[in-house]
């Protein structure tokens, strides 16, 4: 008896063992090394969330920003981590790529001054210097600031420091900056005592956009992984609204060379930015903001939405 009670339990467990399936892979490019942006993806991992989805998920660090479409688009990873604008004109030169998802569903770009700079209002850039790192979408945005309130960049003067704009505005080689993210250097600069103004592109006449969203090769839109890792991912983001602090003592673990003052600033100021829902998205902001990149010849051609974006569930 004791040889058949063996015999069935290990029977047992053999069948028990192969009705699990194995968690099937899943490659994320993400647009750069693992930091406070992508919360959710790393919670969801620590607290088995991919897992609970049937899945095993693998997120690399790019060794370029611009790597993520381009692997994504040659089939050599299931999704990536791109910013909207740089996917309507991915779209826009030819690129297979689809929006499937929302990381962050709100724009993080914004024009900064310090407080003792007397710039209180973007009137008040009137004669003043702005700094700026690159053209593009950023000299769009000033441009559009500019034009609400009656000015243009012949109001201002323009200088490139590259990518320098912090040490910029805290030498005063420069009045302002435009493109300093306000989830980063904004709140890096506040914790080390300097007050700063800050405003945001989509309150003073650009169209809002995500800042990043999730893409898919246009082949692979029916992967059926993918509305479980936006699920995963949606019950990551619930966790650290409820979890904060919790969950940035676990991603400092895992990454201690992020342990750091502007990281942790950085994690709690970028919680309201989420998506809530990933797989969701406003077809009217999209179609908006595809509008406006149009009208300033960023994109030469605007194409349906469902070109631009779908939702999986």
């Amino acid at each position: 008896m004791k040889k058949i009670a063996i015999f069935v339990l290990a029977m047992f467990a053999s069948v028990c063992f192969a009705a699990t399936p194995k968690p099937q892979k899943l490659t994320v490019i993400l647009d750069w090394f693992p930091n406070p942006d992508h919360a959710p993806l790393i919670i969801a991992q620590q607290q088995g969330f991919f897992k609970d989805q049937g899945l095993d998920v693998e997120l690399i660090g790019p060794a370029d920003p611009n790597d993520a479409p381009k692997l994504v688009a040659a089939g050599k990873a299931d999704l990536g981590i791109t910013y909207q604008p740089e996917l309507l004109e991915q779209i826009d030169a030819g690129l297979p790529l689809i929006r499937v998802g929302t990381l962050i569903d709100k724009p993080l770009n914004s024009l900064v001054a310090l407080k003792g700079s007397g710039i209180h209002s973007l009137n008040d850039l009137k004669g003043k210097r702005i700094g700026s790192s690159n053209g593009g979408l950023t000299s769009v945005m000033l441009k559009v600031m500019l034009m609400k309130e009656g000015l243009s960049e012949k109001d201002v003067e323009l200088t490139n420091v590259r990518y320098n704009l912090t040490q910029a505005l805290l030498s005063h080689k420069v009045d302002a900056v435009t493109g300093m993210m306000r989830n980063y250097e904004v709140p890096m600069l506040e914790s080390n005592d300097q007050k700063v103004v800050a405003f945001f592109p989509e309150e003073h006449g650009v169209p809002t956009y995500s800042e990043l969203v999730f893409i898919s090769s246009t082949q692979n839109v029916h992967d059926k992984r993918i509305p479980r890792f936006l699920a995963a991912v949606k019950k990551a983001v619930r966790y650290l609204d409820e979890h904060p602090q919790q969950a940035w003592d676990a991603f400092a673990r895992q990454y201690p060379e992020s342990n750091n003052t502007v990281n942790r600033e950085a994690w709690f100021a970028t919680m309201p930015y989420f998506a809530e829902d990933p797989a969701d998205f406003n077809s009217k902001d999209w179609k908006h903001f595809a509008d406006f990149m149009q009208k300033h010849q960023l994109i030469k051609k605007i194409q349906p939405v469902s070109r631009y974006a779908i939702i999986l569930r």
